[in-house]
C-alpha cells in the first residue's frame, strides 16, 4: 500500500494563497480536476510523481491539529530556509532516527511535515 493523495481543507477565498504556497513556493505542479467534480471546489497538485496527489478542498472547516501530510525530499534544509525567508515558522518535532524532519503550517493552518529518509529501515 502507498499514499495516493492527501486531502486538506482551505477556506473560501484562499485559492491565491494556496497557489502561491503549494505551486510557487513548494514547486508542486497543479493538475486538472476530473470533469465530474466542481472545479471551483478543489485545487489538485501532483506531488512526487504523476500519480501521487495533494487535493485541497475549498470552503471547509479549519484543520485539526492532528491532520497533516508529509513530503519527503532530499533538500530539507534548503526548503526550510526558503520557508523561513517567506515568513513561515518551522518547528522541530520529536526526532526519528534516520529521518531528519521539521514541521510548518501552510497559510491556512494545515500542519505539514517535511522529511528526508536517510535510513529506509527507520
Amino acid at each position: 500500500m502507498r499514499l495516493q493523495h492527501v486531502s486538506i481543507p482551505i477556506p473560501s477565498g484562499g485559492e491565491a494563497a494556496a497557489r502561491s504556497f503549494y505551486g510557487e513556493l513548494l514547486g508542486l505542479q497543479e493538475r486538472g480536476i476530473p470533469p465530474h467534480l466542481a472545479p471551483d471546489r478543489f485545487i489538485w497538485y501532483r506531488a512526487g510523481g504523476s500519480d501521487l496527489e495533494l487535493h485541497l478542498f475549498i470552503g471547509s472547516e479549519p484543520p485539526e491539529d492532528a491532520r497533516h501530510l508529509c513530503f519527503e525530499l532530499p533538500g530539507l534544509e534548503e526548503l526550510r530556509a526558503r520557508l523561513g525567508a517567506a515568513g513561515f515558522e518551522t518547528r522541530e518535532p520529536t526526532p526519528i532516527v534516520g529521518r531528519p524532519r521539521f514541521f510548518c503550517r501552510d497559510p491556512f493552518g494545515n500542519l505539514i511535515e517535511f522529511a528526508r529518509i536517510d535510513d529506509p529501515s527507520s
